[in-house]
């Protein structure tokens, strides 16, 4: 996979823990930056890119994860998942189709990170699951309005 990772400077460390272990893991990543202390800047970037194609998947990190996780869920065609536990980095992309990821480094160690990421590496979406009317309805709202 093509994946697209920046963070803030509160997230560096992590942004290069993390990209370190996506290439080992055999994917192509590409560093969208981690000096602007707007965190939401990144966190645009990388969702603009993921949307348009460029990116299979994304990943952003700031100090909580909150911050670019909001950021991020504003660029239509991104869906970006807070994860905090494998089963929530499993369903990000299982159930609802995320694709983007965003981590907290003041709030989740890198080791639990790196677990994290892989998981939702590891998955694609399932269209058939029971999920697929809910995913269904959010794009509808996404291209609608209503």
């Amino acid at each position: 996979m093509r994946i697209a990772v920046g963070c803030d400077p509160n997230a560096a460390a992590m942004k290069y823990a993390l990209a370190d272990l996506a290439r080992s893991l055999g994917h192509e990543v590409t560093d969208l930056g981690s000096d602007d202390p707007v965190y939401a800047n990144v966190a645009i970037a990388v969702a603009t890119a993921v949307a348009a194609g460029r990116f299979d998947r994304g990943v952003v990190m700031c100090g909580t994860g909150l911050g670019v996780s909001i950021a991020a869920n504003k660029v239509p065609g991104c869906y970006c998942a807070l994860v905090t536990d494998v089963y929530q980095a499993q369903r990000a992309t299982l159930s609802n189709n995320a694709n983007v990821v965003a981590f907290g480094a003041q709030v989740t160690g890198i080791e639990l990170a790196k677990a994290l990421l892989t998981e939702f590496l590891a998955h694609t979406y399932d269209p058939e699951s029971r999920s697929a009317p809910k995913v269904a309805r959010i794009a509808e709202f996404e291209r609608t309005g209503a």
